[in-house]
């Protein structure tokens, strides 16, 4: 039964060297194109024009005051890829670090988007509805309010990918080295990817060939490099999970009903739905509308049918976990249509949700074409059931495709909020106090996300 969880993807046809690189023009294209949308997805200032929370006080800040420390615990636990950006930052001029941070991440969302259109192939055959696929990473509805455009959100991308990782099983050695490093680089970055274990276990004993491994060896890597950091402040009472309790469960559950079912098929959507029937009750509609598809899905469906269930159950547990050690999203003030509070803790199951319809749609289709053909031969109708999944699932995916067009820009408090502002106005500032400091450094705290003095010795600032 776990076998059809990690299926091998169809063979594909030998290419000569100039197709190849044509592809390899299309795809680098591809990534390029998915950036530059990403990147016009956040009105006003510009992300490239200001560093947003922790790129600004936690990455870039700390890498000029205490260079290369690539593991140095923020929050509990490692995060290797913003602090390995930042790093990389501190050597290019300072009026270019601001497009760093905000390109590095939109690159690595739309490269994120580009691996799930070849990890997914083992469970969508249709190459359009991969590409589909790869559309729902860069036009996620909740991404411009938190993880969108910056180096701070760009491991929750990678959650995304590492999901269709783990079920792919790449024929070649560029496929299992890329996917080696997507696990380690999420797992290093993010102690959420420990939460992939039982999919994990569960690809380690069901498939045997060592060569089917590399995901399992990148993540389990990365694991052991959070390690040290994770005993260290669990040891010392600064461990997330001391912030675990039973009675924010409730609140967890809420938080799945409210922000990861309701604006599941569409942010403004979910807004349209709630002017009409108040928060709860469009919850409802939407959670009823999902039930009854994926109902369909699972009894109509054998082969999608563990995927779906491993999707939901996955984007559940995952949503739950964090939110209940990280309470405060759940009563945080009020959602509005341009804030909501740990937005990032919905962009997984939103998009496992996104997944599920997109393989129930691929597998639908494949049904309803096999049954004509079938049906024609045998001059008889098509089944109702298999004919009606089909048209639930299909419409599904429309209404999820046409809620990408408004939630394509929208306002974003958060940002505005804790952002720098304009990047230049940070440059010349920062240039005036190093001109009038009399110890060679100088006090960087410019947003609300950095309440303590933080001092940088200016000869690391270049102009």
């Amino acid at each position: 039964m776990l076998g059809a969880l990690f299926p091998v993807p169809a063979d594909g046809a030998a290419r000569a060297r100039g197709r190849r690189l044509v592809v390899a023009g299309l795809k680098v294209g591809a990534v390029v194109l998915g950036a530059g949308l990403l990147l016009l997805r956040i009105p006003g200032l510009p992300p490239w024009d200001s560093l947003y929370l922790d790129d600004y006080g936690t990455f870039f800040v700390r890498a000029l005051e205490n260079p290369w420390q690539l593991f140095s615990p923020q929050h509990g636990y490692v995060q290797l890829l913003p602090h390995l950006i930042a790093q990389l930052a501190t050597y290019v001029p300072l009026p270019l670090v601001a497009k760093v941070f905000a390109v590095s991440g939109a690159v690595i969302a739309s490269a994120c988007g580009l691996y799930v259109f070849h990890a997914s192939a083992g469970h969508v055959r249709s190459r359009a509805l991969r590409v589909l696929l790869g559309l729902a990473v860069v036009l996620l509805p909740v991404a411009p309010l938190e993880i969108a455009d910056n180096t701070l959100g760009a491991p929750w991308y990678m959650l995304l990918a590492l999901f269709w990782g783990v079920l792919w099983r790449p024929r070649s050695r560029a496929g299992m080295a890329v996917t080696a490093v997507l696990a380690f680089a999420t797992a290093a970055s993010t102690t959420i990817a420990v939460l992939y274990a039982p999919l994990l276990a569960a690809r380690l004993y069901t498939l045997r060939r060592p060569r089917d491994h590399a995901v399992t060896a990148g993540w389990l890597a990365g694991c052991l490099a959070q390690l040290p950091v994770v005993a260290s402040t669990a040891s010392g009472g600064r461990s997330p999970l001391d912030n675990f309790s039973a009675s924010g469960a409730g609140l967890s559950l809420s938080f799945y009903g409210h922000d990861v079912v309701l604006p599941s098929l569409g942010w403004h959507l979910s807004w349209w739905l709630q002017s009409l029937a108040g928060r709860d009750g469009a919850t409802v509609i939407v959670a009823a509308v999902l039930a009854i598809v994926f109902a369909a899905i699972l009894v109509t469906q054998s082969r999608s049918r563990l995927f779906v269930a491993v999707a939901l159950v996955t984007g559940f547990g995952i949503s739950l976990f964090s939110t209940t050690l990280v309470g405060y999203v759940s009563t945080s003030p009020p959602v509005k249509v341009n804030v909501e509070f740990g937005a990032r803790y919905t962009a997984l199951p939103i998009f496992l949700i996104e997944s599920a319809i997109i393989v129930g749609a691929d597998c639908a289709l494949r049904q309803w074409r096999r049954t004509r053909r079938e049906s024609a031969a045998r001059a008889t109708r098509r089944p109702a059931p298999a004919l009606l999944t089909t048209v639930a699932v299909v419409a599904l995916l429309v209404v999820m495709v046409v809620s990408w067009v408004p939630d394509f820009r929208y306002e974003n408090a958060i940002r505005v909020d804790y952002a720098t502002g304009p990047w230049q106005s940070i440059v010349t500032m920062w240039h005036r106090d190093c001109a009038s400091s009399r110890t060679g450094e100088i006090d960087v705290r410019a947003i609300r996300a950095i309440p303590r003095p933080q001092m940088i010795p200016c000869d690391r600032l270049h102009y």
